[in-house]
């Protein structure tokens, strides 16, 4: 099924997840620094008390990974690169799992991703809510919402009121004269998305789903209590940073800036005149995002930039590289407690933050966010996931695990957005409009 429909028109819905059945879930995680195919069983479980929303459990049988070409800071900057990434990541997962796969969920981080609140409110005449009041509040407020270069990536309903009485979780069959509801929009630019199923189609796949990256990331790492009370959760990527907020359940906001590891090996290539790949090595094994007393004593052989094998390694302080990388770390990390602080749910976060994604594992950087973002601080990792092997257990692959989550809770969305979005993006002649047309009117 293509991502915007039948015909390029509307964004896929999830098929559910059979309660009784077990099923095979394939995902990729496009990022700027790799390439992850998952292909997973998810078989139906008991309830779980630790992990929300975990209706089934999951057994990885093929992961393929492969470090990544032609993406800038989350963005697709050369098709055909990306392309012969995802065929390389899919062949190693599908060789893993010794099946084919012809369709995909996946993830998105660029389009500038923009989360929104939206209220309505409509007339009950006292009467007791029931299924269409339900659908027709939820379609006034995806209204509003509609936008022609955006496109919704998930809508969820983030509380419901009744005359005025507010944090109601599920009014049906109650009683009252005004419903009212708030509903969370994310949404990206179309383009963003189009450009990302242009890059699977043309490696002979289908887009399933599109899960927006920060979403995912939370998904994968947060525990319950965790979204229950509201805490933040922080992907570091190689070439973005992504940030979700989730409270009583529900993502409630994300948000994302360009800014990742990948800045902080571009800054000492530049800073030490070597190359990025030696720049790469340098940051992991001797960088830190906090000062040491030892780093003014030891020093670190740089490798020259070119490729004369009478230049010699210059030595440098290990000061001078941390330094480096602290200036870095301490700017991605201001500017994400500022995009909090803004964003109106600091309160929610309170002092829980989860930090996962590949940067996280840079040394020193939980004690560098505690001091920055003066909360508490811990590393994520992907939680209640069999089959994964050492090297893909830690936080870097923490997307790709949510990616495999989400069909357990997508139907918390509502897509009453649908019928709008698939007219606005198809014109107002062709059929498909017209269905638009009937959807928005039947809803």
């Amino acid at each position: 099924m293509s991502v915007f429909g039948s015909s390029h028109f509307g964004l896929p819905r999830l098929k559910p997840l059979s309660a009784k059945r077990t099923q095979i879930v394939s995902v990729l995680d496009i990022g700027s620094t790799k390439v992850v195919c998952m292909i997973g069983r998810l078989t139906p479980r008991a309830e779980s008390q630790i992990l929300p929303n975990r209706t089934h459990s999951i057994e990885i049988i093929g992961l393929g990974h492969h470090k990544s070409r032609g993406m800038k800071n989350g963005v697709i900057a050369d098709l055909d690169a990306v392309e012969s990434v995802v065929r390389l990541a899919v062949d190693a997962a599908e060789r893993m799992a010794g099946l084919t796969i012809d369709s995909l969920i996946v993830n998105i981080s660029a389009g500038r991703l923009q989360s929104d609140i939206y209220t309505a409110t409509i007339d009950l005449g006292g009467q007791e809510v029931d299924q269409a009041d339900l659908k027709r509040v939820l379609a006034a407020a995806a209204q509003r919402s509609q936008r022609q270069d955006r496109m919704i990536l998930h809508s969820l309903p983030t509380g419901y009121s009744l005359d005025g009485e507010r944090g109601i979780r599920d009014p049906l069959a109650m009683f009252g004269d005004v419903l009212g509801v708030d509903i969370h929009m994310l949404t990206a630019e179309r383009a963003a998305l189009r450009n990302l199923e242009l890059c699977v189609n043309r490696a002979h796949l289908s887009v399933e789903g599109l899960v927006a990256t920060p979403y995912a990331s939370g998904l994968a790492t947060l525990v319950d209590d965790e979204v229950e009370l509201g805490c933040a959760a922080i992907d570091l990527g190689g070439g973005t940073t992504t940030i979700s907020v989730f409270a009583e359940g529900r993502l409630v906001h994300a948000d994302a800036v360009s800014l990742g590891g990948h800045h902080i090996t571009t800054d000492l290539a530049r800073g030490l005149s070597t190359r990025i790949e030696d720049a790469e090595r340098l940051k992991v094994v001797h960088g830190s995002a906090m000062p040491n007393g030892a780093d003014e004593r030891e020093m670190v052989s740089v490798p020259p930039i070119g490729e004369d094998e009478r230049d010699q390694p210059t030595h440098v302080p290990r000061a001078l590289l941390s330094r480096i990388v602290r200036a870095r770390v301490e700017e991605t990390l201001e500017l994400i407690r500022d995009r909090i602080q803004r964003s109106g749910f600091s309160p929610i976060v309170g002092k829980r933050v989860v930090l996962t994604g590949g940067g996280s594992q840079l040394t020193g950087l939980a004690d560098a966010a505690r001091r920055v973002l003066a909360r508490n601080v811990r590393i994520g990792r992907p939680l209640g996931v069999s089959g994964l092997p050492a090297a893909a257990k830690g936080p870097a692959f923490s997307a790709a695990v949510g990616l495999m989550i989400y069909p357990q809770v997508a139907d918390q969305e509502t897509h009453a957005a649908q019928g709008g979005l698939i007219a606005s993006l198809a014109g107002n002649n062709s059929r498909i409009a017209r269905v638009g047309q009937w959807l928005k009117e039947s809803f």
